[in-house]
Order: structure tokens, then sequence, then C-alpha cells
């Protein structure tokens, strides 16, 4: 196996382990796109460590400030092909074969940036610009690996509309997701990504998150997050029909999937506190194949 093969199980296997729902949907996809999803998973994992890592727990604010300011230019540098790691050779690679803009890597980067000082949020507009920064920003960085269905491309009287907005629109509802699960893991963090408008709105308090009460004000509370969260899911299905044939499948495997973590908060009655959130093997078994049918007539 070539060193660049095995950078790229490396990629495969970190993907496995920290992204099971999401790894899942890769699965279906042609060998190369498969690849170049996980060198992108992995960039944005390590990024995402600098602020999450064990290890960031022990570094004052100037030392992560720091570390996202070498890992950005890095990344720069990886842009130009300048390469010094087995990380940096796949994602190069993935770029060459599947061209992007460095813009949603350097936004991601800011979005680890506002985990430095940011630790609530006022409303959804401030969210949902975190939002895109460490989650939308996914979907472009896949978007040109996915693929626009040629069949659509090379007609005369093509007219897609443009495939960012649905993509970036999944990457948020993904995020959104994440942020439900974990409102029990991140309150020990001293994180609390729910709208401090949505709180009040509801006649929750900070307070009672913090000790992980659960009444009817946290069960409307969530209610409403679910709702929001399933909204941008709905709005990102419409971009689903432009991709390239052999994208569509996975793309519509892996959007049921991580919904389906928004169904399980919901059995677990809201209690995100004591419980995580996540899909059943054998729910994953009966979507797998509903989302190829899905793929076929939408």
């Amino acid at each position: 196996m070539s060193q660049i093969n095995k950078a790229y199980e490396i990629c495969r296997k970190e993907t496995q382990k920290w992204a099971k729902t999401f790894y899942l949907g890769t699965l279906l996809l042609p060998i190369e796109k498969r690849k170049a999803i996980w060198a992108i998973y992995v960039w944005c994992r390590k990024t995402d460590e600098i602020m999450d890592s064990l290890e960031a727990s022990t570094k004052s604010k100037d030392e992560l400030s720091e570390n996202l300011n070498e890992w950005e230019a890095n990344t720069k540098n990886v842009f130009k092909g300048e390469i010094k790691s087995d990380l940096d050779a796949v994602l190069f690679d993935t770029i060459e074969k599947f061209p992007q803009e460095i813009q949603p890597y350097l936004d991601m980067i800011d979005g680890q940036r506002m985990d430095l000082n940011k630790f609530r949020y006022e409303n959804f507009t401030e969210l949902k610009l975190y939002c895109y920064r460490v989650a939308g920003t996914v979907g472009l960085m896949t978007q040109n690996v996915m693929g626009i269905d040629s069949a659509y491309t090379s007609a005369p009287w093509s007219n897609i509309p443009d495939p960012s907005e649905a993509a970036i629109s999944l990457g948020i509802a993904n995020q959104l997701t994440n942020i439900l699960r974990d409102v029990g893991e991140d309150r020990q963090r001293g994180r609390i990504y729910l709208p401090q408008e949505d709180i009040k709105k509801f006649n929750y308090s900070e307070e009672e998150l913090l000790k992980g009460e659960i009444n009817n004000q946290w069960r409307m509370l969530m209610n409403f997050q679910l709702t929001r969260a399933r909204d941008w899911f709905k709005k990102s299905e419409d971009g689903i029909k432009w991709l390239a044939a052999d994208a569509r499948w996975p793309v519509w495997t892996s959007l049921r999937l991580y919904r389906g973590i928004l169904d399980s908060i919901e059995r677990l009655d809201y209690d995100v506190f004591n419980n995580r959130a996540f899909v059943k093997k054998s729910v994953k078994a009966f979507e797998i194949p509903i989302s190829f049918l899905i793929s076929r007539i939408k």
C-alpha cells in the first residue's frame, strides 16, 4: 500500500471511530469520493480538537489562539502545495482531484475562534453564524466532491440553482442537531448554545439548565429547537436532486440518519442531561434502503 493510501486508511478509521452515522453514509459513495470525504472530515476533526480535546482544556486562551493561528497558516500552505504531514498530503490530493476554495476552511477556523470567547448566544442570528462556520462550511467543502449531475449541466436549458445554499443548510441542520444532543456535555464546559432569547421565551432559566432540570418549560423549549433543526433539514432536501447520481443515495442516507437523532431526543423525553441520543442499528438498517428509494424518486 502506498504512503498516500495508508494516510487515507488512517482517515477512514478516524471517521469510522468518531462519526459512525456519517461514516455509514460515506460507504455508499464511489471509492475516490469516499476517500475525499474522509480526508475532509479528519481535517475538520483536527480543527475541532484544537478547542475541544483533553489537551486543549489545560491550555490558556493565548495558547489556543496561537494553535489556531498555526493551523490556519498550515492550511494555507497546503492549498499552496506545501506538504508537511500525511494529513496535509491527503488534503492536498483531495483538493487537486476536487478543486475548491480555501475560504470555507478559514471560516471553520474562525468558528473555533468564536469558542475562545463566546460561551452564550443571545439569539438565533448569532447561533446561525456559529453553525455556518463550524458546520455549514462542511457543505461547501464537500459539494465539489459530491458533484452536480451532468445531465443537468449539459442541457442547453439548464437553470440549476446555486447548490451552496442547500449544502450550507444541511451543515447548519447537522450542527443544530449536535447542539441539542450535547446540551448536557456542553454545560459541563460552561457553554450554552441554546439562544438566551429562546430560553427566556419559554420561561426556563440558565440555572435550571445547568442543574439539568427537566420540566414542561424545558420540553417546550426543546420541542421548539427540534422543530427549527428539522426546518433546516427540510431546506437542504431540495438541493439533493441536483447532485451527481452517485451522491444522492449517500446524502439522503446521511441526512435521514442524522435527523433521526432528533427523534431519539424526543423518545428520551428531552433528557439530554443524562442520556446521549443516537440512532439504533436496526433503524439504520431500515433507513438505508428507504433512502435509496427516495434518492430515485425525488
